[in-house]
C-alpha cells in the first residue's frame, strides 16, 4: 500500500492505493493521523486507487475521523470503487466518514460550492 498527500487548494488530500487490510492499516492510520494532524482546513481521502479495504482498514478511516472531528474539520472520501463503497454502506461508515462521487465533488462540498 502507499499512501500520497498533496494539497488541494487549501484542503489536504490523501490518496491510498492498492489493499488496505490487516498488514497494511497501522500504517495507514499513522499516514491519516499525520495528515489530519497536518491539514489546516479539511481533508479528503481520494480512494480512486483503493482496490480492497477490511475492518482494519475502516479502523483507519474511523480513527481518522475522529482526529478530524477533535481537531474541528471535516474528512471526507471520494472516488470508491463498488466494492469499497459497499464495505463503507453496509458498516455505516457512510455515515461517519461522507462519500463523494468524485474529487472535485468533495472539494466542492467541502468549499461551500
Amino acid at each position: 500500500m502507499e499512501i500520497k498527500r498533496s494539497e488541494h487548494g487549501n484542503i489536504t488530500v490523501v490518496s491510498p492505493s492498492g489493499r488496505l487490510g490487516f498488514d497494511e492499516a497501522a500504517g495507514a492510520q499513522e499516514e491519516f493521523e499525520n495528515a489530519v494532524a497536518e491539514a489546516s482546513v479539511a481533508m479528503v481521502c481520494d480512494c480512486v486507487a483503493l482496490d480492497y479495504i477490511s475492518s482494519a482498514g475502516l479502523r483507519a478511516f474511523l480513527i481518522a475521523a475522529k482526529a478530524a472531528e477533535q481537531k474541528g474539520i471535516p474528512l471526507v472520501a471520494c472516488n470508491l470503487n463498488e466494492n469499497v463503497a459497499s464495505v463503507f454502506t453496509i458498516s455505516g461508515f457512510d455515515r461517519i466518514v461522507p462519500l463523494h462521487d468524485t474529487l472535485e465533488a468533495a472539494v466542492a462540498a467541502l468549499s461551500g460550492d
